[in-house]
């Protein structure tokens, strides 16, 4: 017996009952590929449609801020690092050998020219220089008897009451007397010189540093690192030395031999505070081979001590001047494969993207040597967002 299901025949029932169970899913694959077609081939359109629009109806208006091109002095700067130099630095040392009897500065204080710095024991040297000062009244008196006796030997010679050669040699008596006495001064002075010494005033003005010594302590006189008592360093004016690329030398050669005086402004290493200006002071003689680039030195008045030495600061030199310059602010220009641009803002509100040829940086502006004019409406902000033609709008405007 067979019990295999018998074939459904295109014209039984049993064939048009499964289509019409079967058709609803057809025709619902028919609606998915003509959906995913239509999908397929609009979204290239849509594509090419940029985001700023075309200009035309139904575009997109992007917001922007804008800001004018102006017309005035554009400062041409070069920045550097630098290292703030005291114009002065003196090493305190004792000149005369003794015991420390006081230091009556406070360290890290501000000194005057003369204020005493340490004092040493005087009383040795107050012996010398009386001893040397009794040995030149002793050699005075002396000089002065053998000066009465060559003229009362001269008088005698006259009288011919003793021979002439007698009143010569009183006369080299008196020579060899006065030399004794200019010895004995030059003592007395050299005395006076050593005694001074004992007191240790400040040579300049400026800052002293801490206390090398304290009192009690025997110091040597000499050149050695014992003998130092003190470091004061001139705080005003203060200089500041700083390097400059070699290639950057012939324009602020040229300035400076011309007579100008070069601005210089000096910058904390954040270089978001000025801490003060001066002038340009001098050039190095020589180029360093190594690095290519020549050493420099400005002058700073310091009158609030913001330059402290060795400090770390940004340089900014000013070598020129442009006057009357197309002046566009830094935020407005775009950098691309082909240069420079900006969106310059029409009267219909659409921008036009405008190449732009740029100059000198002075803060948050820079120099437009062409493509611009005072005047412009250039996009500082949204521009990331802009094609050439794309409208915009202006919510600062409203």
């Amino acid at each position: 017996m067979n019990d295999s299901p018998s074939p459904v025949l295109p014209g039984s029932g049993n064939a048009r009952s499964a289509w019409r169970r079967r058709w609803p899913l057809a025709v619902l694959l028919v609606a998915v590929a003509i959906g995913a077609a239509v999908w397929i081939f609009r979204r290239p359109a849509e594509s090419l449609t940029p985001p700023g629009g075309g200009g035309g109806r139904g575009a997109e208006v992007v917001p922007v801020a804008v800001a004018s091109v102006t017309k005035q002095d554009i400062q041409v700067t070069i920045n550097a690092l630098g290292t703030v130099t005291p114009l002065a630095t003196v090493t305190v040392q004792a000149q005369a050998s003794g015991q420390i009897l006081q230091v009556p500065f406070v360290e890290g204080q501000s000194v005057r020219k003369g204020d005493l710095l340490v004092q040493i024991d005087p009383r040795p040297y107050e012996a010398a220089l009386a001893q040397a000062e009794g040995q030149l009244a002793k050699d005075k008196a002396a000089l002065e008897e053998a000066r009465m006796d060559l003229v009362r030997y001269e008088e005698l010679v006259q009288k011919k009451s003793i021979n002439r050669q007698q009143a010569e040699d009183q006369k080299w008596i008196v020579q060899q007397n006065e030399g004794a006495v200019h010895v004995d001064q030059a003592q007395v002075d050299m005395a006076r010189i050593n005694l001074g010494y004992c007191r240790i005033v400040s040579p300049t003005d400026g800052r002293i540093g801490l206390r090398l010594v304290d009192p009690g302590n025997i110091v040597q006189a000499g050149s050695g690192s014992t003998a130092n008592l003190a470091v004061i360093t001139r705080m005003r004016p203060m200089a500041v030395i700083f390097a400059l690329p070699e290639d950057n030398l012939p324009a602020v050669y040229a300035r400076q031999h011309g007579g100008a005086k070069l601005p210089v402004q000096a910058y904390d290493r954040s270089g978001a505070h000025l801490l003060d200006t001066g002038t340009l002071l001098a050039i190095d003689s020589q180029i360093n081979t190594s690095t290519g680039t020549v050493n420099l030195k400005a002058q700073f008045p310091n009158e609030r001590e913001n330059l402290f030495p060795n400090q770390f600061v940004n340089v900014v030199l000013r070598t020129d001047v442009l006057t009357d310059a197309v002046a566009v602010p830094s935020a407005a220009i775009q950098r691309g494969a082909k240069g420079t641009y900006t969106y310059v803002v029409k009267a219909d509100k659409t921008v036009a993207m405008t190449p732009v040829k740029l100059g000198a940086t002075d803060g948050t502006l820079v120099a437009a040597l062409s493509g611009l004019t005072p005047g412009d409406r250039v996009v500082v902000d949204g521009a990331d967002k802009l094609r050439d033609g794309a409208t915009v709008s202006i919510p600062a405007e409203k």
